[in-house]
């Protein structure tokens, strides 16, 4: 702790220091799809209130760190990457989430391809685990899993977010899937390829899928090109 922040502390009435006792922590909701399932990555708690576990991963933020910083240092971290889709969701702070005392939250989720980025499975059994199938997880995180889940199936209507999770190259049945999986419904094959055709989102790359079960389909890329700093610049997604 800094000196000017424990001299303010010292300058504080007594009833008023107990507001710099709150701990300050970002947990994050990393996704993938692998599969055709969506999956998050998760760790076994190390606390003994939550001994077996399944928890998201996080950390405190340092007193010298804004949220930003120690969401990126956290996914750094565990997967070795700092250059994935990183947003923040919202902030939680119910009396009681933590056993140790007052810790504030606030949740991002991240988009990583699996196929391409595995992360450092080393620490606690870090596993993938397919978000259909959680009921339970330490602390309060799965209602921020389930909040971060909701952001993102809000946010695909409108914003190409969703190519973070494949490979640079896929077919429509794997977007198809993929939006199904994030979703939770199925989709009708003919109506969601019109709809992303109309978009212009897509460019073909005059290529065929190599060493799949069914009949090789023709390969695509997200045409980057039409949008600009994260910013959309064509209509909006309809409703799939």
């Amino acid at each position: 702790m800094g000196t000017a922040l424990q001299r303010t502390i010292h300058q504080l009435r007594s009833e008023d220091r107990e507001f710099f006792q709150i701990a300050i922590s970002v947990d994050c909701v990393i996704f993938g799809f692998d599969k055709n399932e969506l999956k998050v990555l998760l760790i076994k708690s190390d606390l003994e209130e939550f001994n077996n576990q399944w928890s998201l991963l996080g950390d405190l933020v340092s007193p010298d760190e804004n949220l930003d910083t120690a969401s990126y240092r956290v996914l750094k971290h565990r997967t070795g990457l700092d250059d994935v889709y990183l947003e923040q969701v919202y902030t939680f702070g119910e009396v009681s989430r933590h056993p140790a005392g007052r810790v504030i939250s606030t949740a991002y989720y991240s988009l990583i391809n699996i196929k391409d980025h595995q992360p450092m499975l080393t620490d606690n059994e870090l596993h993938w685990h397919p978000v259909n199938e959680i009921n339970n997880l330490a602390f309060d995180h799965k209602t921020i899993l389930d909040t971060c889940l909701e952001r993102l199936q809000s946010k695909i209507e409108e914003h190409p977010i969703v190519f973070n999770l494949l490979p640079e190259k896929f077919s429509l049945r794997e977007l198809q899937n993929l939006y199904e999986a994030i979703l939770g419904v199925k989709m009708d094959r003919r109506n969601f390829r019109k709809k992303f055709f109309l978009m212009n989102w897509l460019e073909d790359m005059n290529e065929l899928e190599q060493d799949v079960p069914h009949r090789p389909g023709k390969l695509y890329r997200f045409n980057a090109s039409r949008f600009s700093n994260g910013k959309k610049t064509q209509t909006p997604v309809p409703v799939l």
